[in-house]
């Protein structure tokens, strides 16, 4: 799939990373540097912008070692950007830890996987099907 894409920033597009990678590291466009501290979010810019094809978007997902090694996030993980959205590309990042962390221009700080999706039209009924979950809901289905 060829999907346009302007580059304002002064680093490379993103790109996959190994062969299989399903998702493709994003840069932080920034003059200088922003701290980030516990609890705290921020607008991280790219110098992005994309025309995405209809039926599409590009999900906006944490970096697992971010998250693993910083407790930095993606605040609405995953985050949608729309196929009809034209303007910057940003990423909301909050900081889950309990340390500053500093972002610096050029840091990977997310990353973008684009996927199909479906629209659909509601039927509106008076009863679902039956299974044999039925209503069970939240941790329904046990640990082990």
């Amino acid at each position: 799939m060829k999907v346009k894409i302007i580059n304002k920033s002064k680093h490379k597009l993103p790109n996959y990373e190994t062969e299989a990678s399903a998702g493709m590291d994003i840069r932080a466009n920034i003059s200088e540097a922003i701290t980030l501290k516990p609890l705290e979010r921020v607008i991280v810019k790219t110098g992005l912008y994309m025309e995405l094809p209809h039926g599409c978007e590009a999900q906006v997902r944490p970096r697992s070692g971010l998250a693993a090694k910083h407790g930095i996030t993606v605040l609405n993980s995953p985050g949608t950007i729309d196929a009809d959205y034209r303007g910057e590309i940003g990423v909301i990042l909050v900081n889950l830890s309990n340390e500053d962390f500093i972002i610096e221009d050029g840091e990977r700080v997310a990353q973008f996987v684009i996927a199909k999706h479906e629209r659909i039209t509601w039927e509106k009924v008076d009863s679902l099907d039956e299974t044999k979950r039925g209503t069970d809901g939240f941790g329904s289905t046990g640990r082990k």
